[in-house]
C-alpha cells in the first residue's frame, strides 16, 4: 500500500493558481524530489502533501501512515534550548526521552549544545537541531523542504546517509532542493514546470 497518494492536486495562493493536475504515488523505498524554479510552488505542494495546508488545495491526498514534515525554516523556538525544542514537535509523532535526544544530538556533533538557547547557535547548527527530529521520529514518510540548506559538507553527508538508510528500511522521502540529485537511480524527480498554470 502506498505511503502517500496525490491525485489531480491543484494549489492556489491568493487568487493565483500555481499548479494543477499533480499526481504522485509514493511507495516504501522511494525518494522523490520536487524540482522547479523559485516560486513555482514546491513548498506549497509539500505542505499540502503533509496535510498542513488545505486552503487553496483541491484534489485528493491520502496518507497510509504517519508522516514527519520538516519545513524550510527550522521550526525552533530561539529562546529555548535544543533539548526543550526536541521534547516534542507539533507536526509529527515525536515524544522522545531526554536520553534519546542527547544521543541524537551527539550524532549530529551537537554534544555540549543541548542546554544552549537555539538562538545562540549558527544557522548550520540550528539546521542540525531541526534534522535531529529525523532520528527521533518513527514516521515512515518524511516530507522535507530544503533539508540541505545551511549544512556544511559533513552535514550534507550525514543527511544523505540518513535518507538512504530510511528508505532502505522501508521508509520513503519526498523533498525539495535546489541542489542536483544526490541519490542517483534511487531518486525520481517531479518537475513542477509540467503542472504550472
Amino acid at each position: 500500500m502506498p505511503l502517500l497518494t496525490a491525485q489531480d492536486v491543484a494549489i492556489e495562493r491568493g487568487e493565483r493558481r500555481l499548479l494543477s493536475g499533480v499526481d504522485l504515488t509514493v511507495e516504501a523505498g522511494d525518494i522523490w524530489q520536487l524540482v522547479g524554479a523559485n516560486g513555482v510552488g514546491k513548498t506549497s505542494l509539500l505542505r499540502a502533501l503533509a496535510g498542513l495546508a488545505q486552503l487553496g488545495v483541491s484534489g485528493q491526498i491520502a496518507h497510509a501512515q504517519t508522516r514527519l514534515y520538516l519545513g524550510h525554516a527550522p521550526a525552533l523556538k530561539k529562546n529555548l534550548s535544543a533539548l526543550d525544542n526536541l521534547r516534542c514537535h507539533p507536526a509529527s509523532d515525536i515524544l522522545a526521552s531526554d536520553d534519546m535526544i542527547f544521543s541524537a544530538l551527539a550524532s549530529l556533533n551537537l554534544a555540549g549544545y543541548e542546554e544552549r538557547p537555539v538562538g545562540s547557535l549558527s544557522a548550520g547548527q540550528q539546521r542540525r537541531v531541526a534534522l535531529t527530529r529525523l532520528l527521533l521520529s518513527q514516521a515512515p514518510l518524511w516530507l522535507l523542504d530544503e533539508p540541505f540548506t545551511a549544512l556544511d559538507v559533513s552535514g550534507c553527508e550525514w543527511l544523505d546517509t540518513q535518507i538512504r538508510s530510511h528508505v532502505s528500511s522501508g521508509g520513503a522521502v519526498v523533498y525539495t532542493s535546489h541542489q542536483p540529485s544526490r541519490f542517483g537511480s534511487l531518486q525520481q524527480d517531479v518537475d513542477l514546470v509540467r503542472y504550472v498554470c
